[in-house]
């Protein structure tokens, strides 16, 4: 591979908004790939990608190139020549090469890949949490599998179309793509893509979706003609599946604490025909107290760490602290004894996060159902999802029954 100029100033000038400005890794490089209309598909894949895995690689490049945050730019482009030698590209000639020790570089990866915290580029603090609650060799073969680039993974919207279809219609539009086992709506694609320039996205025949995620909405167990409440819908993904599955007949109420996001789900649902959605923001107690004792299904898809799905999210492991997690774990267990409430009689709660953590997850569920809020609920199954054995996101969810 040869290096380009313009293409390594972007990933540098992207690496300092992320690093020393704060700024989240999808929006910079969204912002990248704007910059030069005569890139192509290889030049944009080069910028999103390398940006991504030095974001990704951060304490393991930093530690390899010797050099502490804030990185100036002289620190960002020796990790980058840390990057480009591990990867075998040969380093051009130009001024911020001069001197790269490539054989040192390759001793010390050898000599760190041998430590879990800079071999999968993580914190202190999160290594050790990862291995108190998962146990050393489970969160070893976890952080490893989340340090994996992300699959491109498409739910199919059976409101217009069927799998078959959209996998000859993307295939028509140079896109091959396979079936998963065990995940009805999904496709994935064989290289990939931006596929959201593509008319079938236009017209709203896919969306982007993990499979992991694709499981919670299968999960609620909803059916055409039910009141269903997705109670933390943001920008709509589960929504929209959950109004495939019932046929657009019923009522689906998405709410928010935000009501930009629900806004963004207006607009998704337009374009995937979803019609028997209803957003309301919640902007006081009262929106959850008019919906008490009402609704058949409720999916509580619960703020947490995010840890589930590091594959599409690399920042957010230097964005993460300590109490944070603390933090958003109060808020779980207040979500759930006030929005369980919703449910009626025979009704079913879903519970679900996309974190690998035992104490967002079912330690939560385990609290909520002692509690005097949850005394009339039973638990009917739970799943665990782990990255290292799906080969997908991280993820939780419990199925609950009010008696």
């Amino acid at each position: 591979m040869r290096l380009h100029r313009n293409l390594c100033f972007a990933v540098i000038d992207g690496l300092t908004l992320i690093f020393n400005e704060g700024n989240y890794a999808d929006k910079v490089i969204q912002q990248l790939l704007k910059r030069d209309k005569r890139w192509g598909a290889r030049d944009r894949a080069f910028v999103a990608e390398t940006t991504y895995d030095i974001v990704r690689w951060k304490r393991l490049y930093a530690e390899i190139a010797e050099v502490k945050e804030p990185f100036d730019r002289d620190n960002l482009w020796r990790m980058f020549a840390v990057w480009a030698t591990l990867k075998g590209i040969k380093l051009p000639d130009w001024k911020y090469f001069i001197d790269t020790p490539t054989r040192k570089i390759k001793g010390k990866f050898d000599e760190l890949s041998k430590i879990r915290k800079f071999k999968e580029s993580i914190p202190d603090w999160l290594d050790e949490l990862g291995a108190k609650e998962l146990g050393e060799g489970v969160w070893t073969k976890e952080i490893a599998a989340l340090n994996d680039q992300a699959d491109v993974i498409l739910r199919v919207n059976t409101l217009k179309t069927t799998k078959e279809k959209l996998q000859e219609e993307l295939f028509d539009l140079g896109h091959e793509t396979e079936f998963l086992p065990n995940y009805p709506n999904a496709l994935k694609l064989k290289e990939r893509a931006n596929v959201f320039t593509t008319e079938a996205f236009k017209n709203g025949l896919f969306e982007v979706q993990d499979a992991s995620s694709q499981l919670v909405a299968d999960f609620l167990n909803v059916q055409p003609g039910m009141r269903v409440v997705d109670a933390c819908a943001g920008a709509g993904g589960k929504t929209l599946h959950i109004a495939s599955l019932m046929e657009n007949k019923g009522q689906i109420i998405a709410l928010d604490i935000f009501e930009n996001k629900l806004k963004e789900l207006k607009r998704r649902a337009k374009r995937n025909g979803a019609h028997n959605i209803e957003t309301r923001a919640i902007d006081s107690t009262k929106v959850i107290k008019k919906l008490h004792d009402s609704v058949d299904r409720v999916l509580i898809d619960a703020p947490c760490s995010g840890l589930g799905v590091l594959r599409r999210n690399p920042d957010a492991k230097w964005k993460l602290e300590p109490q944070f997690i603390e933090d958003i774990k109060k808020t779980q267990q207040d979500i759930l004894q006030q929005y369980s409430k919703m449910v009626k009689a025979g009704g079913q709660l879903v519970y679900a996060t996309c974190s690998v953590l035992p104490s967002e997850n079912q330690y939560q569920v385990d609290t909520f159902l002692k509690s005097d809020a949850g005394k009339d609920f039973s638990l009917i199954k739970d799943q665990k999802i782990l990255a290292h054995k799906s080969g997908f996101d991280g993820f939780y969810m419990a199925l609950m029954e009010r008696k």
